[in-house]
């Protein structure tokens, strides 16, 4: 008999911003209420461009662009949205917190200090040379030694932890919803007679790795003359095709954010799908969707999706950032119907790890651990942290 917990989720990022974080915590709490389990998600929202918020979902604030991890992530912190954190803590009536990224700069560094009880964290960063969390260690600490279960994604998001923050964490991988890629129908035209590469993706965002498929392509293009690129995500287009020569942008097609419908059959639509990211990735949810869908898979080398693909037995990898070495990777996946049958068929059972109905069920053993300690105790729900934190927060201070 499943005990019923009431949870709440934590994300730092821009709810409405496309990104790992962000599609792990409403995975994730769509698999802990599926478990019968009630949960709420506190996230920063910014323009959600008139779709709609799912129900579990309360809104932080409005986020700000801040650079950070090799990226920019829109995050809310000061004053107004302390306050707010600590209102969804006083309402919310949690037997445990779940705080994702507890060393971004947002809510979730917010709630790490205003809360007091039972909490859990997961580090999603894989980021050796992160200065902000060297700047910000003592405050950091602080934080830090309120969380009473920490869960890494990955070995290189341990890794990260270990050596900026102290402490250990136990692996529990991202996790991907199988049964919601496994089958869809291509879209219109794909993946077309002459071959075509499958990307998703922000456009704008170097380290995903879009420059480098876009210069492996027109290596492949005077050979292959009817090959095409499939490029999903949001950004900007133009930025994106700057660097393609221009007899061969027509072969490049954009086709913007997805929504979830068209996000799992443009993984079906492509005979090659890449994934070409530059670094600062601990795990790789794109990967886990993508072979999820049984897509026969070339990746670059870097170790978060090595440890995915199982060293290359469930895709290919190449050298990370080398456009020649991508092109011949999937100029030689293309000639291979064979070889593409036999990476689809490995990545679909590799990727059996990571479906939500075990990972969900691992993370859930973290909470009943946390909550009952050495398992015989009461447990203990999560409430305001009444001591010199709050005055603190308040006034948007660092404790």
């Amino acid at each position: 008999m499943t005990v019923v917990m009431r949870v709440g989720l934590v994300c730092p990022y821009a709810w409405d911003v496309p990104g790992g974080v962000q599609q792990h915590v409403g995975d994730l709490a769509e698999a802990l209420t599926d478990m019968g389990h009630e949960v709420s998600v506190l996230a920063p929202v910014g323009d959600a461009g008139g779709s709609p918020l799912p129900d579990y979902l309360v809104p932080a604030g409005r986020p700000v662009p801040v650079p950070y991890n090799g990226s920019v992530a829109r995050l809310s912190f000061g004053p107004r949205a302390a306050s707010r954190v600590r209102r969804w803590i006083s309402e919310g009536g949690f037997d445990v917190l779940h705080i994702h990224e507890p060393s971004a700069p947002s809510v979730s560094l917010l709630a790490c200090w205003a809360a007091d009880g039972p909490l859990v964290a997961t580090f999603h960063t894989s980021n050796p040379r992160s200065r902000a969390m060297a700047m910000g260690s003592p405050a950091l600490r602080s934080a830090m030694e309120k969380i009473n279960g920490r869960i890494a994604v990955s070995e290189s998001a341990r890794r990260t932890l270990v050596e900026h923050l102290g402490g250990d964490a136990v692996l529990i991988p991202n996790g991907v919803a199988v049964r919601r890629f496994a089958r869809a129908e291509p879209l219109p035209g794909w993946p077309g007679g002459g071959g075509s590469i499958g990307f998703l993706g922000r456009l704008d965002e170097p380290r995903k790795g879009l420059g480098v498929l876009l210069e492996a392509f027109a290596l492949m293009a005077p050979e292959r003359p009817d090959l095409r690129v499939m490029v999903a995500g949001p950004g900007d287009p133009a930025a994106a095709m700057a660097a393609v020569p221009e007899h061969l942008r027509e072969r490049v097609v954009l086709l913007g954010r997805l929504d979830d419908a068209d996000k799992a059959r443009a993984y079906h639509s492509a005979d090659v799908f890449c994934a070409p990211n530059l670094g600062g990735e601990s795990f790789g949810i794109v990967l886990t969707e993508a072979m999820a869908s049984g897509a026969a898979i070339v990746a670059s080398d870097i170790p978060a999706f090595s440890a995915v693909l199982d060293g290359g037995g469930a895709g290919e990898l190449f050298a990370t950032g080398d456009p020649a070495h991508l092109a011949e990777r999937a100029g030689a996946l293309l000639d291979d119907p064979g070889r593409r049958a036999e990476l689809s068929r490995a990545a679909r059972r590799a990727v059996r790890a990571y479906d939500w109905d075990t990972v969900a069920a691992d993370v859930a053993h973290v909470y009943r651990t946390v909550l009952t300690g050495d398992g015989d105790g009461p447990p203990l729900g999560v409430r305001p942290d009444g001591g010199p934190n709050a005055t603190a927060l308040l006034r948007g201070e660092a404790p």
